[in-house]
């Protein structure tokens, strides 16, 4: 008996889950993705070229609160919730739900997805959104480059939120690649702050594909995990980055507390913004869960190329847009900087948004003064423009990793809040990464 499935997802961890386990398997027939969390990736299909033989016609996919509907209207048999970065409460509302309208209701492995590869693979990921994965993930790629003198190439957790027929595999190496693959404000902030140090970067929907031509490519392979979720191919070293502004949420989030009890490494990151107690709560978390992890502490410092223009100015902050969306989190550089170079005003930006910025307040209702700075879509980034110079203020301080100041034009002075991995005291990531790839005759 063919069992029917439908897919619960946000355009990334979904898909992998169907290339892996279920697009050539005769036991299942998937009627149907959905897609949460991120704007406007429902109402495609992914693609007959991309969905396998036994999909000649390729796979919709649905809005989640579609999902009770779907499971009714074509009897399905299987629900398999496959994305990432939402609470334990959450996972089993949805489960709640399927299995009220008569469906099973699953978990795949975080292993079991996970593809082998032929080249050493360094997993750098997380416990929440925005706890600091790419500024890691960018030092190991410098170490490993600069003192190793290894070729690196990074491969990104999936960001397909456009033409699914032209992203199987990107590969993006200079800035002209951003235009050539339509790049959203969301995929540079992730690629550009590689591109620009010369690291090449891979993302797409294939990851099977993707390794192939990374690993021709390659000595070492460095996954670059997006929101909290487990890495797509098998790592030799897996390092999980931790944020004790949100102390505890490492044991209440899918599946972040999964990375937490994987992890060869757990960076503490942001000690030196968060107070003492939320670090120390943290660490005995990962002491109690995984006591075999290397434990490190690490700084997140802020910088600003002239700070003097912040002081007495009336600012507007536009902060990384996962990290305060369902990343959750209350602020981000931009205001911390604004506090530091003591700016006389975060302006409340709710006022003047516009369009989709304003839907995304209404959704969002922890956000106050903080613009996340969404771009999933060309009219997005037209409404984030607009809301930004409808915005009485002196001065936008942005800090996203993309150079927004290049990507909107903006009637206001804007001024970016950089920052980087730091190590706090020993033991340093350098000296456990190496030795730890030494141990296995990778370095």
């Amino acid at each position: 008996m063919i069992e029917k499935v439908i897919i619960v997802g946000a355009a990334g961890r979904d898909f992998h889950n169907f290339n892996v386990y279920f697009r050539s398997n005769p036991r299942y027939r998937v009627i149907a993705f959905t897609a949460a969390q991120i704007p406007n990736i429902e109402g495609r299909i992914y693609p007959p070229g991309l969905a396998g033989a036994l999909y000649p016609e390729g796979v919709p996919i649905y809005p989640e609160r579609d999902m009770a509907e779907l499971i009714r209207k074509h009897r399905i048999d299987l629900v398999a919730f496959s994305y990432s970065d939402v609470s334990y409460r959450h996972v089993m509302h949805k489960a709640a739900i399927a299995m009220a309208e008569g469906a099973d209701f699953i978990l795949l492995g975080a292993t079991y997805t996970m593809l082998k590869s032929n080249k050493p693979v360094i997993a750098v990921c997380a416990v929440r959104t925005g706890a600091g994965k790419s500024q890691t993930t960018r030092k190991i790629a410098g170490l490993l480059k600069e003192k190793a003198g290894k070729r690196v190439v990074v491969v990104r957790h999936p960001m397909p939120y456009g033409d699914l027929r032209k992203q199987a595999v990107q590969r993006l190496s200079t800035y002209e690649d951003f235009q050539s693959n339509n790049c959203t404000i969301e995929e540079r902030e992730e690629y550009e702050p590689l591109v620009e140090r010369g690291i090449t970067v891979y993302a797409g929907i294939d990851y099977g594909l993707i390794l192939e031509r990374a690993e021709a490519e390659a000595d070492i392979i460095i996954w670059d995990g997006g929101n909290n979720d487990t890495p797509f191919y098998s790592p030799d070293l897996h390092l999980v980055v931790f944020d004790p502004h949100r102390a505890g949420h490492e044991l209440l989030y899918y599946p972040g507390e999964t990375n937490m009890i994987m992890a060869d490494v757990a960076v503490i990151n942001k000690v030196d913004t968060a107070p003492a107690e939320k670090v120390e709560e943290v660490a005995n978390n990962i002491a109690r869960s995984n006591p075999g992890a290397a434990i490190v502490l690490a700084r997140s410092p802020i910088s600003v190329e002239d700070p003097v223009r912040i002081r007495g100015r009336r600012v507007l902050v536009v902060e990384d847009g996962p990290s305060i969306t369902h990343g959750g989190m209350a602020f981000g550089a931009a205001t911390i900087a604004a506090q530091k170079f003591e700016a006389a005003q975060i302006i409340d930006v709710r006022p003047f948004a516009v369009g989709s910025i304003k839907e995304t307040f209404e959704l969002y209702p922890h956000l106050a003064t903080q613009l996340p700075s969404m771009g999933y879509s060309q009219q997005q980034i037209k409404d984030l423009e607009e809301t930004i110079n409808r915005a009485d203020c002196d001065l936008v301080l942005f800090s996203t990793p993309a150079d927004l100041g290049c990507l909107l034009k903006v009637n206001r002075p804007m001024l970016r809040v950089r920052y980087e991995y730091r190590d706090h005291t020993p033991p340093f990531l350098q000296d456990i990464v190496f030795q730890r790839l030494a141990d296995k005759g990778i370095v």
